[in-house]
């Protein structure tokens, strides 16, 4: 697979790249960035590991390798500044976003090619490029709320004193301030969390408040998130590269599920080969739902501000053509399914050895070992 990163001179887009170099599973490598010196500098560094690590091909380009791109990974975006809401960056960003598609477009964007958004506001963003790139909605995602599940598995294990690998926690909805906790699903070493020795509603609503306001504090300490965005960003592009078939918290467009719709949102998805594979309803609690719908509304109602309110992400939306046409019957939508779904077992964890005949095995992570956006 032929990966091909815009914004990789940057700090999210070269976090990247020396992830996907560690990863060693992408063959081919391509930065790309409106600051040539600097995103030469970011290829020729990773570069000067690679005899260390495996048999890549590493390099600084322009648009014109999009045409030979299996996977276009957006990162390119201006930085969130301290305390600002990830929706506030939408009328800075829309504009950059936007160009950046024509840029791709021109160039030739294959017509199964994978489009990643990483740049923020992620689910915004995300929907704007499902519907200008002309490409069926399964092959357009969002990280979503990858990073987030991340950071929110990795404080309550800190908080219990376990392995973060030990602790299987997931957010959905957006990426930003209405994002869900799945309280109901989460586990630490496989235990109930609610049950876990010295775990309480206090410390629940602690460290979760603590998640949505990690990005604001890693932007305050060292100027923007670059680590963990990238083994994040890297878990997905693996998934697809391998058709590994995993359940992953991205964003991508949804049309019914979860009493949702015309909305780019994170989900319970199967990411593999081609891109999303399924979006899975599971039974949450009411509570859970509300909010994740309640999420949905909000998003909506932004995407609707943007649209009344910039001309050109109106047109955007208008889609290639002009017809605006989505639907995943028409344009190769992913099929919805169910836990209990004949396409999909769900495993929770890492385990699952007695996959039913007929069924491939999927297992929920999105979250195990996983510029400029401001994560």
């Amino acid at each position: 697979m032929r990966v091909g990163i815009i914004g990789g001179g940057g700090l999210v887009g070269s976090c990247t790249g020396f992830a996907l170099q560690c990863g060693g599973v992408v063959p081919e490598i391509n930065l790309i960035d409106v600051n040539g010196d600097l995103c030469r500098g970011q290829a020729l560094d990773i570069l000067h590991g690679a005899a260390l690590v495996a048999d890549q091909r590493i390099r600084a380009t322009g648009y014109e390798s999009i045409p030979e791109t299996d996977l276009v990974c957006i990162t390119a975006g201006l930085r969130r500044k301290p305390d600002e809401s990830r929706l506030d960056l939408i009328n800075r960003n829309v504009e950059l976003f936007l160009k950046i598609l024509d840029d791709v477009m021109a160039a030739g964007l294959r017509d199964d090619a994978i489009v990643l958004v990483v740049s923020n506001p992620v689910d915004v963003l995300t929907y704007l490029a499902t519907r200008r790139t002309g490409l069926p909605p399964r092959q357009v995602i969002g990280l979503g709320t990858m990073l987030d599940s991340s950071r929110f598995r990795g404080l309550i294990a800190q908080d219990l004193g376990l392995p973060a690998t030990q602790v299987t926690a997931t957010i959905l909805g957006e990426h930003g301030d209405s994002m869900v906790p799945l309280w109901s699903v989460a586990q630490a070493a496989g235990l109930p969390l609610e049950k876990y020795p010295g775990w309480s509603p206090s410390k629940a609503d602690e460290l979760f408040k603590r998640t949505k306001g990690s990005g604001a504090e890693v932007i305050k300490l060292k100027g923007g998130a670059g680590f963990a965005v990238g083994i994040s960003i890297r878990e997905v592009i693996h998934t697809v590269a391998l058709d590994s078939r995993r359940i992953l918290p991205v964003s991508s467009l949804v049309s019914g599920q979860y009493g949702m719709g015309d909305v780019c949102i994170s989900v319970p998805t199967v990411v593999g080969e081609g891109g999303v594979r399924a979006q899975l309803e599971l039974d949450l609690w009411p509570k859970e739902l509300s909010g994740l719908q309640q999420s949905a509304r909000v998003l909506r109602e932004t995407i609707d501000q943007v649209l009344k309110t910039n001309p050109n992400a109106a047109k955007a939306a208008a889609g290639r053509g002009g017809n605006g046409t989505t639907s995943g019957a028409s344009r190769g939508g992913p099929p919805p399914a169910s836990a209990n779904g004949q396409g999909v077992r769900v495993t929770m964890g890492s385990g699952g050895s007695n996959a039913s005949a007929g069924r491939p095995r999927v297992t929920i992570s999105g979250q195990s070992g996983g510029g400029r956006g401001g994560y």
